[in-house]
């Protein structure tokens, strides 16, 4: 694997808006719409902290793994490209984590 497989799964979750609902759970998470795609996403993420404290190192990658797709899908829902995601990250790069945080004026958790 590459760093290339976010983009490549983000591609194909996009592709999916032209699959058939009745093929595609993607396809049926998009038809949804965002709320569904958030709720679902919070499903995964409660399952993957679980996971962190609790289960071996293979379920938390695999919830992990679910969760990556999870916010791909959402991020899809809403037409926001991971392009622009990963774009930010790179910017955050060289910054401290709390420098950064206290730049956007949010509390500490």
């Amino acid at each position: 694997m590459t760093d290339e497989v976010l983009l490549r799964l983000a591609a194909t979750i996009k592709s999916r808006r032209s699959e058939s609902s009745d093929k595609s759970y993607t396809r049926q998470l998009l038809d949804a719409g965002p709320a569904k795609c958030a709720k679902k996403l919070g499903e995964e993420a409660f399952e993957t902290a679980l996971a962190g404290v609790g289960e071996s190192d293979m379920a938390l990658s695999a919830e992990a793994a679910d969760l990556i797709y999870h916010l791909l899908v959402l991020l899809e829902s809403r037409h926001i490209n991971i392009a622009d995601v990963l774009a930010i990250l790179e910017s955050r790069q060289g910054t401290s984590g709390l420098v950064e945080k206290a730049s956007r004026g949010t509390s500490t958790s």
